[in-house]
């Protein structure tokens, strides 16, 4: 299964960012993009790709630990950037980035010690998609706007494993569907 381990905002900040992302899609080019879909939003701490079944639940104990080691800290959505020369715009992340690193470099190494092949390790840059483009689009428009964007700090206490299951049909629009298939609080006993 294509797997990722993410971090998941509460409803009331993606409700307040997707305000934001809403003005963005009345700018003009605006559908020269594909817009994620709110549900989807998250911030990956490491893409895992397609992972064997029985590999599961050895990742899933290393996830468990690595959360358990990990405290709460505080998160904010907050900015925003493009990857790609605009093949990817994103909101950013404001608060403990530094503890938001150290948890995304411990889910690769539980990654890696659970047998995932990684590939080479890259410096975790936190981000959340807000659009897609699979040609290069000049998105300083939207980047300026969500540069001013700025949501409330709220208390990150939840690692997820989520699966991606890709859209089958190729219809246009159409998006991938997430499901946590597990959860871990952070800082837990135990």
């Amino acid at each position: 299964m294509r797997l990722f381990a993410a971090l998941l905002p509460p409803e009331d900040v993606l409700t307040h960012l997707g305000s934001a992302v809403d003005a963005l899609q009345t700018l003009p080019g605006a559908d020269a993009l594909r817009w994620t879909s709110r549900p989807g939003w998250h911030f990956t701490l490491a893409f895992y790709g397609e992972v064997d079944d029985d590999v599961v639940p050895g990742l899933s104990a290393r996830l468990e630990r690595t959360a358990r080691a990990t405290g709460p800290f505080g998160l904010a959505v907050r900015g925003g950037g493009e990857f790609g020369r605009g093949r990817a715009l994103w909101a950013g992340a404001d608060g403990d980035v530094v503890a938001l690193r150290l948890l995304a470099d411990r889910c690769e190494t539980a990654a890696r010690e659970a047998g995932v092949a990684m590939g080479e390790h890259r410096r975790y840059r936190a981000h959340l998609t807000v659009a897609r483009s699979r040609e290069a689009v000049d998105v300083r428009p939207y980047v300026e706007r969500l540069d001013a964007f700025a949501g409330r700090t709220w208390t990150v206490g939840e690692l997820a494993l989520v699966r991606s299951n890709l859209p089958t049909t190729g219809a246009p629009g159409a998006q991938p569907r997430y499901e946590a298939v597990g959860r871990w609080e952070l800082g837990a006993a135990g």
